[in-house]
C-alpha cells in the first residue's frame, strides 16, 4: 500500500458546514447549533428548536434550548450574529 494516498478534496459534508454568522439566512436557523461564549448556569451549548416566520419571511419567534439542562429561551435571532456572544457550532 502506498504511503501517499490520494485525498478527495472536493468532498464536503453539508450538515457540518458552518455559515458566516453575519450572513446567516433565517431559513437555516432551525436545528442549528450554537455555543455561548459567556455561559450562564453552566449552559454553554444550544440548539435552535423553533423558528416562526411572518407572511413576508421575517423571523417573529426564535427559541433556543440548552443541551445540558433542556431549558428553552426565546431570543432575538439577530443576537446570534453577535460574535462576542455566540459562535456557531458546539466548540
Amino acid at each position: 500500500m502506498s504511503a501517499n494516498k490520494p485525498t478527495n478534496t472536493s468532498y464536503k459534508h453539508s450538515s457540518h458546514k458552518k455559515l458566516n454568522p453575519k450572513k446567516l439566512p433565517p431559513k437555516k436557523l432551525h436545528n442549528s447549533k450554537w455555543t455561548a461564549l459567556k455561559p450562564l448556569k453552566k449552559e454553554k451549548h444550544f440548539l435552535v428548536t423553533e423558528v416562526e416566520f411572518d407572511e413576508e419571511g421575517a423571523v417573529i419567534h426564535c427559541l433556543i434550548e440548552a443541551v445540558i439542562s433542556n431549558r428553552s429561551y426565546a431570543i432575538d435571532w439577530t443576537d446570534l450574529k453577535n460574535e462576542t456572544k455566540w459562535r456557531q457550532g458546539w466548540n
